[in-house]
């Protein structure tokens, strides 16, 4: 029988967030141009498979400071997942087990 843990919500509320921050970064990333400063496209045969980039306009100062703030909460929910109190009261070698658990874990307030 698989074992279960009772996370306490702060942390459930924190993965839940890091999960969003993460997916919004990515969308954010995969939308803006492929080069934070203005490069010319370029073409390369040369390699193993080839690669081909347009010309990048580069990114907005208002894009970049979107990208670092994203950057920075990502960084601040993923400290203080891995470092919660919660953490000391698992065993360590149940630990990968309870950490895979709480990333599939769903964080749903009660509503009364």
């Amino acid at each position: 029988m698989a074992t279960t843990y009772d996370f306490p919500s702060d942390l459930l509320a924190g993965q839940e967030e890091l999960h969003q921050v993460r997916a919004e970064l990515s969308a954010l990333l995969k939308r803006l141009p492929w080069s934070v400063a203005p490069l010319d496209g370029f073409s390369d045969s040369n390699g193993w498979r080839k690669v081909e980039r347009p010309a990048s306009p580069g990114w907005t100062p208002d894009e970049q400071a979107e990208v670092e703030k994203l950057r920075q909460r990502e960084h601040e929910l993923a400290v203080f997942v891995t470092t919660h109190r919660f953490w000391t009261d698992v065993a360590t070698p149940e630990r990968v087990d309870a950490r895979t658990r709480l990333k599939h874990a769903s964080h749903r307030p009660e509503t009364g």
